[in-house]
């Protein structure tokens, strides 16, 4: 019987452990919740969502909408989780997180050929396939171990989280409900600024006081190295006035309904469960200390009273230089057998994570069953994330969300501008995947 281990039991963790299990693999699942928890996990679910609780957008002129419809038509579990679970947020996927983990949990403890062991583990035995999928806050000792012991190297950035708010404690007179440009459902709630409102909340911004690093995280503030998907926000205020009004805070496509007007900037919250209960900030990731973002983020009008659920926090992410040490299936050039999966390699975000898990659960089941590696096409974005990871760009590695600027041009021109190339890219990489699917049947 074809066997491999999977450590770690996040995103990637559970979709590799899950395609190697559904392809004929026994599969043993290391995961060292509930015996030890980072700094950023709580739960003992599998798959916990630390971060927003939103996929992004499902459109197919989109690149991470391209993404998660690869993923559904190859089975994705952490796909069928989603849907499961969605909560309403326009044209986003997003879901209720403790509903999206326990589904994920669920499946996974459920699994005829899946095996788990609650441990942690901190070096690595070369007895079989691995799939090593430990995640941005991989424990010291493995970390280590992936360092020295490997020699892989590793490098660090800092990830941050935006904070929640009760619902109840909204001041819907003021904050509205409305989509941009009233396109799809009015999902989300808009809390619109005056330009004096505005400068108040910024200056108050800029001068907040930040949390300190924990332990785990102290580096100089000078070597930090901030994703700009997930850039605090204070962090991206510091960049200029108007940097939140074009990012985040942007109002285009939205009317105060008091006015009748575009507001100056509009802060926008997103269902964080599929009840409506709990609002998230969307783009407020943050690393202000809980008192200071109590006293600032309450400058937001409609925020005046909210009762924030939990706070903002930062923590720190660990990735692979591994560009020429990793394969495009995620396996370990200079040591067959060995994969890994998720932010680690340098792939960024919860899709993009998932999305790594697949391809190296995949390619790692193959290589159980003694038959050929293949690469997933480059022209999906399932592939070209790992052609980016095992190729890198120009210049330092850095983290990479799903985009097109990855995937190979199309070979003609294509009228009807940015969307309708893009969806064309989609439509081409639907088409390839559909061929290497049958293929692998």
């Amino acid at each position: 019987m074809a066997k491999l281990t999977v450590i770690g039991a996040g995103l990637a963790g559970c979709e590799a452990a899950f395609q190697a299990a559904e392809r004929g693999v026994e599969v043993t699942l290391i995961e060292m919740k509930p015996k030890r928890y980072t700094p950023a996990h709580h739960s003992p679910a599998f798959a916990e969502l630390v971060c927003s609780n939103s996929l992004r957008s499902d459109s197919l002129a989109n690149a991470v909408g391209l993404l998660k419809e690869e993923m559904r038509r190859s089975g994705s579990l952490i796909l069928a989780a989603a849907d499961a679970t969605r909560v309403p947020a326009g044209s986003a996927l997003a879901v209720d997180r403790v509903k999206f983990s326990d589904f994920i949990t669920q499946k996974i403890r459920n699994h005829p050929r899946i095996h788990v062991e609650e441990r942690e583990v901190t070096e690595l035995s070369f007895d079989g396939v691995t799939v090593v999928a430990t995640g941005p806050l991989t424990s010291d000792a493995l970390a280590a171990y992936i360092r020295n012991d490997l020699g892989l190297g590793n490098l660090h950035f800092f990830d941050a989280a935006a904070p929640i708010v009760d619902a109840a404690s909204i001041n819907y007179d003021v904050a509205f409900f409305a989509s941009r440009y009233g396109k799809g459902d009015a999902d989300y709630v808009n809390c619109p600024m005056t330009k004096e409102e505005y400068d108040a909340f910024y200056t108050a911004l800029i001068t907040a006081e930040e949390a300190e690093l924990k332990d785990f995280d102290k580096q100089s503030q000078a070597d930090l190295k901030v994703f700009e998907g997930c850039m605090p926000v204070e962090v991206m205020a510091r960049r200029g006035y108007d940097t939140l009004r074009y990012g985040p805070l942007k109002p285009v496509g939205l009317t105060d309904p008091r006015t009748g007007k575009e507001p100056y900037a509009v802060v926008q919250l997103r269902k964080e469960n599929r009840e409506g209960s709990m609002f998230n900030l969307v783009g407020f990731q943050t690393h202000l200390k809980f008192s200071e973002q109590k006293r600032v983020f309450s400058m937001i009008p409609g925020l005046e009273n909210a009762e924030f659920l939990r706070f903002g926090v930062m923590h720190r992410n660990t990735y692979i230089n591994s560009p020429g040490v990793l394969s495009a299936a995620y396996e370990v050039k200079a040591r067959t057998g060995l994969f890994f999966a998720g932010q680690m390699t340098g792939v960024e975000g919860y899709v993009e994570s998932a999305g790594s898990g697949f391809v190296a659960g995949v390619s790692a089941a193959r290589r159980a069953l003694g038959q050929e590696v293949i690469p997933f096409p480059d022209v999906t974005m399932l592939g070209a994330m790992g052609a980016y990871v095992s190729r890198g760009g120009v210049g330092e590695f850095v983290p990479m969300n799903a985009n097109f600027g990855i995937v190979p041009p199309l070979d003609h021109r294509v009228k009807g501008g940015k969307s309708a190339k893009n969806e064309a890219l989609s439509a081409r990489a639907l088409e390839a995947l559909e061929a290497f699917l049958r293929e692998e049947d």
